[in-house]
């Protein structure tokens, strides 16, 4: 038996385990840092969840936590994360998920960034994306990102390498961010607890218009408790422990924002599950359908083209160098601008009728599929037409982007498998400034229903962690 294989790690251990030892003493940020480079030495070459990995200076950075008199005030004492590629990390490029969109080395870091490392947080690198953020599967010309769970699959997209990242143990959380799902949809590709927060919430800044105002930054974990934690250091606000929520009245519906596209079976009966869950919590269940307006979709879509265009142009690309699905993407962008079809004011109405949901069906949260189908294969779809990029990703994945439109906080969040093995998930949205409500329901279905907190074959279990358990949908 290697020595490997005998010594104890903190891979699998959760980021508040983590920040806990490192605090009381029981491990060292250098220790806990360095196990986790020798997991993604591992692992990472199977998976490609990473672009660049910054092992030496995230032990130096390690060993100016350890050096700290004062590690009571770190809720991130130590943790080991990760930065989706396209946010500013100082010393680093900012790849925007490509070659072809890579920008200069960052002279500082990205806000967030910042926020992460003032809670003790050391960046270990910063993971992978599709070419500017645009698809809801995660792969380039050099690499193929692939989910822990079936390496068969794609992790979804775009936060891919984030999510396949945490998944694999290879970090306890990983940052993301959300244009139109992005989070979300790799949360429930992997079996990850993945929040969107509400607009202006934290600071966005990202690419040339924060995509109009749909993109939000956030953070993919295995727990609701390091869910909490990471939320409340990048909205920059004092840790406070979830109480449980009071009984609520949930609206549950399974319509689809996409026409002709719906949940299959597995999907629809995650959501009856959770339902179930909600029940025994002591909340109320109704049907509640939004009403998705037939220009919801065009403003959708349009606002998705725009911004990519916006962002080719505010970094000084060439369209020319791009993918080919990127290059028709942004040449769509440029049309719809053209056309008048991005406005403001279909946004502010879709976001003005999504707040009145709430008071109209007298609902607190409301309670959709997170997912229409399985993630997609792991392949080249960079290597492949528009189309078929755009057809993949709205057949799986339609139900994240409206509320990226309207601007409201959302959850994603594991119950069950599918009949493969894969994990399924379901999605909670609130009302404005409803984050800590979102997450302490999450936390209800955690508590009475564990999931598996990576995939199988992975790191489970870390120094302290709980054993980890499944239900079924």
């Amino acid at each position: 038996m290697a020595v490997q294989d005998i010594m104890p790690t903190w891979v699998g251990a959760t980021a508040k385990q983590i920040a806990r030892g490192v605090r009381r003493g029981d491990v060292s940020a250098t220790q806990v840092v360095a196990d986790h480079l020798d997991q993604i030495a591992r692992t990472d070459a199977d998976l490609a969840a990473f672009r660049a990995v910054r092992g030496g200076e995230a032990i130096t950075e390690a060993e100016k936590v350890d050096e700290q008199e004062d590690l009571a005030n770190l809720p991130l004492a130590g943790v080991p994360v990760a930065v989706k590629e396209n946010t500013p990390v100082a010393g680093l490029p900012t790849w925007n998920g490509s070659a072809a969109a890579r920008t200069a080395v960052a002279e500082a870091d990205h806000e967030v960034v910042r926020r992460l490392r003032g809670a003790g947080a050391v960046i270990l690198g910063v993971t992978r994306m599709p070419e500017l953020g645009l698809w809801a599967l995660t792969d380039g010309p050099d690499a193929v990102t692939r989910n822990p769970w079936d390496p068969r699959r794609t992790p979804g997209g775009s936060s891919g390498g984030a999510a396949a990242a945490v998944a694999a143990g290879l970090v306890p959380i990983a940052h993301g961010n959300d244009g139109l799902g992005s989070i979300r949809i790799p949360a429930a590709c992997c079996g990850l607890v993945g929040l969107k927060p509400g607009r202006g919430v934290v600071p966005a800044q990202l690419g040339a218009e924060d995509w109009f105002g749909l993109a939000e930054h956030g953070m993919l974990t295995t727990t609701v408790a390091d869910a909490a934690v990471g939320f409340q250091v990048l909205a920059g606000r004092p840790q406070e422990k979830l109480v449980p929520p009071p009984r609520l009245r949930v609206g549950v519906s399974l319509r689809s924002p996409v026409r002709g596209v719906r949940a299959d079976a597995p999907n629809r009966d995650a959501v009856a599950a959770a339902g179930r869950l909600l029940a025994a919590a002591g909340h109320d269940t109704v049907p509640a359908d939004p009403v998705y307006p037939t220009h919801l979709g065009l403003a959708a879509v349009a606002t998705w083209f725009a911004s990519a265009a916006a962002d080719v142009r505010a970094c000084g690309l060439d369209r020319r160098d791009l993918q080919r699905r990127s290059r028709r993407h942004v040449a769509l962008g440029e049309w719809a601008q053209r056309r008048g079809y991005v406005r403001e004011a279909d946004r502010a109405g879709w976001r003005e009728r999504s707040i009145g949901f709430f008071a109209d069906h007298s609902v607190d949260l409301l309670l959709t599929p997170a997912l229409a189908g399985p993630p997609p294969e792991a392949a080249g779809w960079s290597g492949r037409s528009w189309a078929a990029n755009m057809k993949a990703s709205l057949r799986y994945a339609p139900y994240a982007a409206p509320w990226n439109l309207a601007g409201l906080p959302a959850i994603v969040v594991p119950v069950g498998r599918r009949p493969d093995g894969l994990p399924v998930a379901v999605q909670l949205v609130g009302p404005p400034g409803s984050e800590l409500l979102l997450l302490g329901v999450a936390g209800q279905f955690e508590m009475q229903a564990p999931w598996s907190r990576h995939a199988p074959g992975h790191p489970r279990v870390g120094a302290g962690s709980p054993t980890p358990g499944t239900i079924t949908a």
